[in-house]
C-alpha cells in the first residue's frame, strides 16, 4: 500500500474521535513520501435571520465564516503532520458525496478516516459516512474504528 500511496485524502469532521486517524496517516505518509489533503465538509449553510426577521448573515457570509473556521481546525491537524506535505480544503454539502468528489478531483490513492464503533444493526439501518464510503468509493478506504 505505501509504495503507491502518493496522495492521501483525510476527512476531519471536527470531532476529537475523527482525529484518531492522524498518527496512522502521518506514519503512512512519511513512509511513502505522500502528500496529505485534509478535508473538512460542512452542510450548506442558510442565511441567518435575527429575532425580528432581519437577515443577520447571508449564505456567502456564512460560507466564508465556516471556511475560515474549517481552515483553522485543519491547521491544528496539519501541525501534527510535521514533515509531511499538507493541503487543506473546506467543502460544503453532504459529507460522503463531497469526500467521494474530492477523492476523485484530487486523484487520491487512499482515503483515510476514523469513526466510532457501531453495532452491525445500527450500521445496517443507518449507515454512516464511513460505511457509505466503503460501499461506494472507487478509491481504497482505510477506516479506523475507535
Amino acid at each position: 500500500m505505501t509504495t503507491m500511496t502518493k496522495r492521501i485524502l483525510t476527512p476531519i469532521d471536527g470531532r476529537v474521535e475523527s482525529e484518531a486517524i492522524v498518527p496512522v496517516v502521518a506514519a503512512v505518509a512519511r513512509g511513502a513520501g505522500s502528500t496529505v489533503r485534509l478535508l473538512r465538509v460542512f452542510p450548506v449553510p442558510e442565511h441567518v435571520v435575527g429575532p425580528y426577521g432581519r437577515t443577520v448573515a447571508y449564505v456567502d457570509q456564512e460560507m466564508a465564516r465556516l471556511t475560515a473556521e474549517g481552515m483553522d481546525e485543519l491547521a491544528h491537524i496539519e501541525a501534527e503532520l510535521d514533515g509531511v506535505p499538507v493541503e487543506r480544503v473546506v467543502r460544503f454539502g453532504e459529507p460522503a458525496e463531497e469526500i467521494r468528489l474530492e477523492a476523485e478531483a484530487y486523484n487520491a490513492d487512499l482515503v483515510t478516516l476514523a469513526t466510532t464503533r457501531r453495532s452491525r444493526l445500527g450500521r445496517a439501518l443507518a449507515p454512516g459516512v464511513a460505511e457509505r464510503l466503503e460501499a461506494d468509493s472507487t478509491v481504497p478506504t482505510l477506516v479506523l474504528r475507535g
